[in-house]
């Protein structure tokens, strides 16, 4: 919509301050090309307020609220859980669990009656000390979000148990 479109509409409507309409007001009355496009949206204005406004039936709103309902019905409201990612992260854990307990065998010094058992590593590949990874502030933060996680998972798996129960 050009400028002289729009001050035209809001002239019409009245929703322009009464400066703006009285500048409208003198375009319309001094230049041929406002009062024009006057004439025109207002016999259009007049069109549109003759008309009458058909209510949809009953019948459409109850269907449309059907639909709706049954679009919902078929989604839950929480979002599923995808079980790729579910794998993932027992992959994650199965993995770092693992892990954890291959460097804690790996630095276990069995001392028998007369004989030191210790697992051989291969040459060149060494060990960082486990008194270091254990005091640090980023396993510990990644203990906390391991429970966090853990307790989470229980928790859902117990909610969809509780669910299939109740069906």
């Amino acid at each position: 919509m050009n400028p002289i479109e729009e001050k035209i509409w809001n002239y019409i409507d009245g929703t322009c301050t009464p400066a703006e309409q009285e500048a409208i007001a003198l375009l319309i009355e001094q230049d041929e090309v406002y009062r024009t496009k006057y004439q025109e949206f207002l016999q259009l204005n007049q069109e549109i307020a003759g008309m009458e406004l058909d209510e949809p039936p009953m019948g459409f709103t109850y269907k449309v609220m059907e639909t709706i309902r049954t679009e919902n019905a078929r989604q839950p409201l929480k979002a599923a859980i995808n079980p790729r990612v579910i794998w993932g992260v027992s992959v994650f854990f199965a993995i770092t669990i693992v892990t954890l307990l291959v460097f804690t065998i790996a630095n276990i010094h069995i001392g028998l009656s007369a004989v030191d058992v210790k697992i051989n590593m291969p040459a060149g590949f060494k060990l960082p000390k486990m008194s270091n990874i254990f005091s640090s502030q980023v396993f510990k933060w990644f203990l906390v979000f391991d429970v966090i996680l853990a307790l989470f998972l229980a928790d859902s798996y117990l909610r969809r148990k509780k669910t299939a129960k109740q069906l």
